[in-house]
């Protein structure tokens, strides 16, 4: 892993280069976010943090003043300092919320802008394709999701926390020792220990949370692809099996959350054994010297206050261990997502030097020279010296056993898998479209549908229809109403082959000069087939299909078959 030190046993500890990295992307968000905003935010927060401060010691000495007053018996002063008090939390009130306020906008604000990064670099070189063979970052959607969302309010929430410490130990401390020396070095000590214990016996809590996240995300997708494949799992009676499955995921949550309230316990009793003796502390200090006559008894209570306020400033560690813990797991899948994407962008670059098909995206037909096509890795070859050339308006069929290759010819072909040898030689990209056996609907009206990936802006209904008609699914209209505006669970509500349909009327919407056909009609009966073939014959483009069926032959130019030494046999139909 990218940055990774590693420690005397040779296993990667990220820890210090994620925290350098995501304290980089910190101060890229203040450099290059919204700049205007941002700074303005900063500002304000750390004003108000400020404020805050002055306001917790106003209120401390409005508070002590209005408890001597009482002692006293002294009605006129009871009131005047009662009056003081409540204006005291008058101004504390809108201070404190206006603080959270802003500190939440600035949170969501770097959300935003971390959100945006991570997502475009999801999308670049394809890394959320290759992500899905990675065997070191499971579930990347949380990770972008939520561990974005708890790093950025858990980073600001702690940077607060350390700030108003800093503020509240400089208010506080000399307010403590004006009334006794032995208060700010009893608590010192306390602190320390109490500091330094927790950790000793928390410290195995951080290792608990990263396996937390994990299994949650591995039981919620589990959830999710059982929707996605809920037809397929109803044709097999797969319910017992999956329902079995989902036990087995959901234990593992049980038993490693078994594991942190475990471990909360065992921390539980140090921090509430920790917390009840500090509120007998300054009393034990400052009681003696009230009883001697030395101080005023709203000095007593106003010594516990303070107390209290500087004891949970040099606390923290021992007060927050727990969503702490949490937190450092979080920063660490975060980081082993931002490591992997490194490492995506590294190889990327090795492979502009290394052995690879290179590929001109500008000729005006497919052409393969020489063209061997090898899994990612080159751990397997599966095409060896393939040449062919299919001129414009023509079609070539592509068939083979089962392991052959045949799909992985056209991974090669788009970019998708790049080890091999030879070259190749193909339209650009745009001028390109890909079929598979499963065609992707996306999330959205019906117009989006049928111009995906391009935007639905400026679609003319007109050509929709037409495109409809050719593929003989103009009843897809029904199920809208007749409204292309309207959105509707394309997957479950359509079957396959309709799906099939609905792809196919991509292409006579997009007229493409190369179309790729993987198993595209395979749902289909024989004489739809046979009728989007014709179809997009009459269209006039090339194509190339994939396919089993004899049948596709009468609809090909041509017809490539692999074998499974690696060889291939070319002819004409």
């Amino acid at each position: 892993m990218s940055g990774a030190p590693e420690d005397s046993s040779g296993t990667p500890t990220p820890h210090l280069g994620v925290l350098r990295r995501l304290a980089q992307l910190g101060k890229a968000f203040f450099i290059t976010g919204n700049r205007r905003e941002t700074r303005v935010l900063v500002f304000a927060m750390f004003a108000l943090c400020l404020a805050v401060g002055v306001v917790q010691v106003f209120v401390s000495y409005a508070g002590r003043n209005f408890i001597t007053s009482l002692s006293q018996r002294d009605p006129p002063a009871f009131y005047r300092n009662l009056w003081i008090y409540l204006s005291a939390f008058a101004l504390a009130v809108p201070v404190g919320v206006f603080y959270r306020y802003t500190a939440e906008r600035l949170s969501l604000l770097w959300r935003q802008w971390m959100t945006h990064l991570l997502v475009k670099r999801y999308f670049f070189n394809r890394a959320y394709y290759r992500l899905r063979s990675s065997n070191r970052v499971d579930n990347p959607d949380q990770r972008i999701s939520e561990d974005v969302k708890s790093f950025t309010t858990g980073v600001l929430g702690y940077l607060l926390t350390a700030i108003n410490s800093v503020v509240t130990l400089c208010a506080f401390l000399g307010v403590l020792w004006m009334i006794s020396w032995k208060l700010p070095v009893g608590l010192l000590v306390f602190a320390a220990v109490g500091t330094g214990l927790s950790i000793l016996i928390g410290k195995r809590l951080v290792g608990l949370h990263f396996k937390q996240y994990q299994k949650e995300a591995d039981f919620r997708y589990s959830l999710i692809r059982i929707r996605d494949n809920a037809e397929s799992i109803a044709f097999f009676r797969g319910e017992k099996r999956e329902h079995r499955d989902l036990v087995v995921r959901f234990a593992e949550v049980v038993a490693n959350t078994m594991w942190i309230i475990g471990w909360n316990r065992t921390l539980g009793f140090f921090t509430n054994g920790y917390n009840y003796v500090a509120l007998i502390i300054p009393t034990l200090i400052v009681g003696p010297l009230f009883m001697q006559g030395a101080v005023e008894f709203g000095v007593v209570t106003q010594a516990e206050s303070a107390f209290a306020q500087v004891l949970m400033a040099l606390s923290v560690i021992v007060a927050q261990f727990d969503g702490l813990s949490a937190f450092a797991a979080g920063i660490k899948r975060l980081g082993g997502l931002w490591d992997e994407l490194d490492d995506f962008d590294a190889e990327d670059a090795l492979m502009e030097k290394d052995a690879q098909p290179p590929v001109e995206e500008d000729a005006p037909c497919l052409k393969l020279t020489d063209l061997t096509v090898q899994t990612p890795g080159a751990d397997k070859t599966l095409t060896r010296k393939l040449n062919f050339t299919l001129p414009p308006g023509k079609s070539v069929l592509i068939m083979g056993a089962s392991g052959t290759g045949k799909s992985s010819l056209l991974r090669t072909i788009a970019g998708l898998w790049q080890s091999g040898e030879g070259s190749i030689e193909r339209p650009k990209l745009n001028d390109l479209i890909f079929l598979s056996q499963r065609p992707y609907m996306v999330l959205g009206n019906l117009r989006e549908q049928l111009v995906y990936p391009q935007s639905e802006e400026g679609a003319d209904e007109e050509l929709i229809r037409d495109a409809l008609e050719k593929v003989h699914f103009t009843e897809v209209l029904d199920r809208v109403d007749g409204d292309f505006g309207r959105s509707i669970d394309w997957t479950n509500i359509l079957s396959l082959g309709e799906q099939q349909r609905i792809s196919f009327a991509r292409i006579f919407l997009r007229k493409p000069v190369l179309a790729f056909l993987d198993e595209a009609t395979s749902s289909l009966d024989e004489e739809n087939e046979r009728f989007l073939y014709l179809s997009l014959r009459e269209l006039g483009i090339s194509f190339v299909s994939v396919g089993h069926r004899s049948t596709l032959k009468e609809f090909h130019d041509h017809l490539i078959e692999l074998n499974k030494d690696g060889t291939v046999e070319i002819s004409e139909i």
